[in-house]
């Protein structure tokens, strides 16, 4: 299976190890010191099952690599724009573009049925140039749990013991080419099953990335430190409990414990992408991460307080680091 990997850095980095472990022909598209170092020595994916050493073929230009089986995008969400008006090389007539990305994904609304059908989601696609240039009938949900770091340029640590994807069609049908690529992911070691509902997986995710993301970034540390704050626990036990009244009204009910979850999150030293991006310097997922649910929820007449409050100091956050910049519509 040839398979690119747009985007090469934690998750990416971690994804195309395990295609290319399986024996997939594999490809990845990155930049700068990313994209010399695995030129100039491969890539190495440090992992609790043992490493992995690979060499795919690495460029920045996708016309260097022409059309795909299937392309894996793994860029955070505001590059998407970028990606789909460079993209086209890498599409033949039947490629698939699994997006791999955290928030209420672009191609939400797709294959939903009922009055939101066909819906879009701002937040994620600005000027809707993803759908309308890759188009959503060529759209893999991805939703990933795995915490991944890049220590240095070509090598991604994964700190997470467990990890998993899941595959899915927004119309929740198993359809071939969603099986052949997950089969290509478990043949490299990673767990990876299809999905009949990936909007409820998806969901279960973001209650996740809502209830650590933002206080992670307020107080600039890891999991594991923030939550040994009780005042703080708390904060995010109510930030999930708001988030599942969110799934539920959307029609996605996520079930357990919200101080399962929090009691979860706490064992872990890792630091949330959205502040490793803040700590690098680069664009922070603020909108499809956070606005898009919280949208969705004042559409759907869902307070979520503490989830507002925490995302507005966020956004500040973001703002005066410069990078990001808030729509007139989140104020």
């Amino acid at each position: 299976m040839k398979v690119c990997i747009f985007g090469a850095g934690a998750i990416g980095g971690h994804l195309a190890g395990r295609l290319a472990k399986g024996g997939a022909e594999v490809s990845v598209l990155a930049r700068g010191a990313q994209l010399a170092a695995i030129r100039a020595k491969g890539l190495r994916v440090l992992a609790a099952d043992g490493d992995i050493h690979v060499h795919p073929r690495a460029e920045a230009d996708p016309a260097a690599l022409g059309p795909q089986d299937a392309v894996v995008v793994c860029t955070k969400v505001p590059a998407l724009g970028d990606v789909a008006r460079a993209i086209g090389p890498l599409l033949g007539p039947e490629t698939s573009v699994t997006f791999v990305t955290n928030g209420i994904p672009w191609w939400y609304f797709h294959a939903h049925g009922g009055a939101e059908e066909g819906q879009r989601v701002p937040e994620a696609d600005p000027g809707d140039v993803v759908w309308d240039s890759i188009g959503p009938k060529r759209a893999i949900g991805g939703v990933i749990y795995s915490a991944c770091s890049v220590p240095e340029p070509g090598v991604i640590e994964v700190t997470s013991r467990t990890n998993k994807l899941l595959l899915g069609e927004p119309d929740g049908s198993r359809s071939d080419r969603t099986v052949a690529l997950a089969t290509a992911f478990k043949q490299g070691g990673m767990p990876c099953s299809v999905s009949a509902d990936i909007r409820s997986d998806v969901w279960a995710k973001l209650i996740t990335n809502l209830s650590n993301a933002p206080v992670c970034v307020l107080t600039r540390r890891h999991m594991q430190d923030t939550f040994a704050d009780a005042v703080v626990r708390e904060a995010a036990v109510t930030v999930v409990r708001e988030s599942l009244a969110i799934a539920a009204a959307m029609g996605r009910p996520v079930g357990g414990a919200p101080e399962e979850r929090i009691n979860q999150s706490a064992q872990l030293a890792h630091k949330p992408s959205i502040l490793q991006d803040l700590e690098a310097g680069r664009p922070m997922e603020v909108d499809s991460l956070f606005q898009a649910p919280l949208r969705l929820a004042r559409e759907k007449g869902v307070p979520a307080p503490t989830l507002s409050l925490l995302v507005a100091m966020v956004a500040q956050v973001a703002e005066a680091a410069g990078l990001y910049r808030r729509s007139a519509q989140d104020g």
